[in-house]
């Protein structure tokens, strides 16, 4: 397995499931952030929101978003991929009723025509998992893995 593959099987250990990261949008260069739900597959964020939200309004006019918390980070392109039942949204759709399984239909009505769902494909990123540290350029898929030691003291 290859340092991408190892890097890849790492985020689905760690974001394959319902996952808050911090999202940052920005409108006429003024950053916007707010914490959302989130599913990881195949190098991509998934999020459920509403389209006339405002952060799906910012990412319309804006594409570039970062997603973090903790120390994980990420740079990434965004996009309206519509309503979950569009045909085109239905194996994704599958996926994310079951990992947000707990409120998924108890905060989003499929009969309101403004729900819909955002996709994150990745551009670059940092995570670590077991004192192993990846910085990884999804568009190169070249990755540095190095040592790392979580040892921040994070107040809440």
């Amino acid at each position: 397995m290859g340092v991408f593959e190892k890097s890849m099987k790492v985020m689905n250990e760690l974001f394959a499931r319902d996952y808050q990261f911090a999202l940052a949008t920005t409108n006429n260069n003024i950053p916007s952030i707010r914490f959302v739900d989130t599913y990881f597959e195949d190098g991509c964020f998934y999020i459920v929101t509403y389209a006339k939200s405002k952060k799906v309004r910012e990412l319309e006019i804006n594409k570039n978003v970062s997603l973090c918390n903790k120390l994980y980070n990420f740079s990434g392109v965004a996009y309206n991929l519509g309503h979950p039942l569009n045909p085109q949204n239905s194996k994704i759709r599958e996926r994310l009723i079951r990992v947000f399984k707990p409120w998924y239909f108890k905060h989003n009505d499929e009969n309101d025509e403004f729900m819909c769902y955002i996709k994150v494909e990745l551009t670059h990123g940092f995570f670590f998992k077991d004192g192993t540290g990846f910085k990884v350029d999804f568009i190169t898929k070249k990755v540095d893995e190095f040592p790392f030691v979580f040892d921040i003291d994070i107040i809440e």
